[in-house]
């Protein structure tokens, strides 16, 4: 079999074109400078061969050159093999870069505060507060009073400055209410009352509160706070509905 000077250049070079579209997909110093290193080693086996295919025109020597091609064709193989990896490898880290930066961003934005409206004031709640709320409520309207009076305990605990906190202390009194538990109940909104007693919710508070006292027959402790919730919270449906149960009595 004999091969023409013009044939053995073109196999090269069609063997050598995928190398040299590969390597301007990377941005890598270290793999650019692999991938040049290789490029170099493949363009002196393509030089040594020209060299070959020019010096060597006699028919004797036929056999000679297409060994030399042969193992010149099998080196360029080995480096575009290693080439190969080495992208590859490239592909892979950038993609492991990639999915880190995007878990980091998504939890950061889960840290990032958000605007709420809040009984009808707007203020700043993060996230992990939000869901510890939004849970023990679920919670609640559920029907596991226990789960849910477990949950806002540890609400008031973690978050006693958020702004969900005195809502927070209201349904745990509510929770112990639901269990029949009233003198947690009473316990629990007092707090309320006294913690937070510009809460829109410190009126029905102390509403409940009396409700409780009612329960357990202290009714002159009930009319006692009935009477402090209408001077205190004058306006308010709840004062309304505790002289109700005042002219009732």
């Amino acid at each position: 079999m004999k091969f023409t000077k013009s044939a053995l250049m073109a196999a090269l070079f069609a063997a050598t074109l995928p190398l040299t579209a590969s390597a301007g997909l990377f941005d890598d110093e270290e793999a650019r400078k692999a991938i040049t290193d290789l490029k170099a080693k493949v363009s002196k086996l393509e030089g040594d061969l020209k060299n070959l295919i020019d010096t060597k025109t006699d028919k004797s020597a036929t056999l000679d050159l297409i060994s030399s091609q042969d193992q010149m064709r099998e080196e360029i193989s080995r480096l575009r093999g290693q080439v190969e990896i080495l992208l590859n490898e490239i592909q892979v880290a950038q993609k492991r870069q990639k999915d880190f930066y995007t878990d980091l961003d998504a939890r950061i934005k889960k840290l990032e505060p958000r605007q709420v409206t809040i009984d009808g004031q707007t203020t700043s709640v993060n996230m992990d507060e939000q869901n510890a709320y939004d849970n023990a409520m679920a919670q609640f309207k559920g029907g596991d009073y226990k789960g849910a009076a477990n949950a806002l305990q540890d609400f008031v605990k973690r978050y006693g400055a958020s702004a969900y906190a005195s809502n927070a202390q209201y349904w745990l009194g509510n929770a112990f209410y639901a269990q029949g538990d009233c003198k947690n109940a009473i316990t629990a909104q007092q707090v309320v009352v006294k913690t937070w007693p510009d809460s829109p919710k410190a009126a029905d508070a102390m509403l409940n509160i009396a409700s409780c006292q009612m329960e357990l027959k202290a009714v002159n402790n009930a009319k006692k706070t009935l009477q402090e919730l209408i001077k205190a919270y004058p306006g308010t449906a709840a004062a309304t509905t505790a002289k109700e149960r005042l002219k009732a009595k």
